[in-house]
């Protein structure tokens, strides 16, 4: 079997590769030739590589051309919320137009494989409180460009499915994170602060954005996981919430990682230039439609996700 990866750069495009390869399944993956590698350095002799802008139609269509696969699953996206508001016009058109690209090169090719397309749960946006958990049912409202670029490519995708019988697979994963995860996000980059600390690159100060924001957390080991077997139970043409199914508030998840942190004089700085123009204040999901057809729960506690993103951080960061 064959599985192409757009984005296998990324983080979780990474954590995808290790669970394919484990499966001996053949990949295939898309980069951009300014892409760093460092994510899937010590797997790269093992993983078929095509230099791909995923905004380009043709660029996609030989990517897919080459890779003949079984399964595609389209990760490839500006993927972090606060660039949107300072980028929306190159947000909307990575994600948007890279998916309709994807789309399009099956559909031109002739091919039937499955393809699992990463929505997001920013496509929810503004829930009311008496409407969580969210289900696959709640209204789509979304707070950002970036939830917009999305709820596209999910409207895309299923449209796609309809028209022309692309076995298409929408997953709204809510929040994930774990080694690797890029440090423009909340909990890595409080991950990758208390690093720094510890190794006295700087003083022991921690600089925050909304800590009352409540976000439902997974492990990204558990979300490829998901993943995959969205594209073996799944229904085409249908989406998929994939959650933990439990609300962390941004300052429960400092406090986790300050437990951990081998400095206990760690002030913590409040910094209005973290705050965003508006701001989703719960995402709690439901997902017992996924649940049901794969069988799938979360295999990894919260507390041991944040405590491998610090020991990433430690790792990765030098005196």
């Amino acid at each position: 079997m064959r599985a192409l990866i757009t984005g296998i750069t990324g983080f979780v495009g990474s954590h995808l590769a290790e669970f394919l390869l484990d499966k001996d399944i053949e990949v295939h993956g898309t980069l951009r030739w300014r892409s760093k590698t460092n994510n899937i350095e010590h797997i790269r002799n093992d993983l078929h590589l095509i230099d791909c802008d995923i905004r380009d139609g043709s660029s996609v269509q030989d990517a897919v051309k080459k890779s003949e696969p079984d399964l595609i699953f389209h990760l490839a996206a500006q993927s972090f919320v606060p660039t949107s508001w300072h980028a929306p016009s190159e947000t909307l058109t990575t994600n948007i137009i890279g998916n309709l690209n994807v789309l399009e090169a099956v559909r031109k090719l002739e091919i039937d494989p499955i393809i699992q397309v990463a929505g997001s749960s920013e496509e929810y946006g503004f829930v009311a409180p008496d409407k969580l958990p969210i289900t696959e049912k709640n209204e789509l409202r979304p707070l950002s460009p970036y939830g917009v670029s999305k709820v596209t490519q999910d409207l895309l995708s299923i449209q796609y499915n309809k028209s022309y019988g692309l076995k298409t697979i929408v997953t709204r994963a809510f929040n994930h994170t774990g080694p690797r995860r890029g440090d423009v996000f909340v909990e890595s980059n409080f991950a990758k602060q208390i690093a720094e600390i510890e190794k006295q690159k700087c003083k022991p100060v921690i600089f925050v954005g909304n800590l009352e924001a409540r976000r439902d957390y997974t492990d990204v080991r558990d979300v490829v996981r998901a993943y995959y077997l969205a594209t073996q139970k799944c229904k085409p043409g249908e989406a998929y919430n994939i959650c933990s199914e439990k609300a962390w508030k941004i300052s429960e998840v400092l406090d986790l990682l300050l437990k951990s942190s081998k400095r206990k004089d760690i002030e913590v700085r409040k910094d209005p230039s973290r705050m965003r123009p508006s701001d989703v204040e719960v995402l709690l999901g439901d997902c017992e439609k996924f649940r049901k057809a794969t069988g799938w729960k979360p295999e990894i506690g919260f507390e041991k996700t944040l405590e491998d993103l610090l020991e990433y951080w430690r790792a990765n960061t030098t005196a």
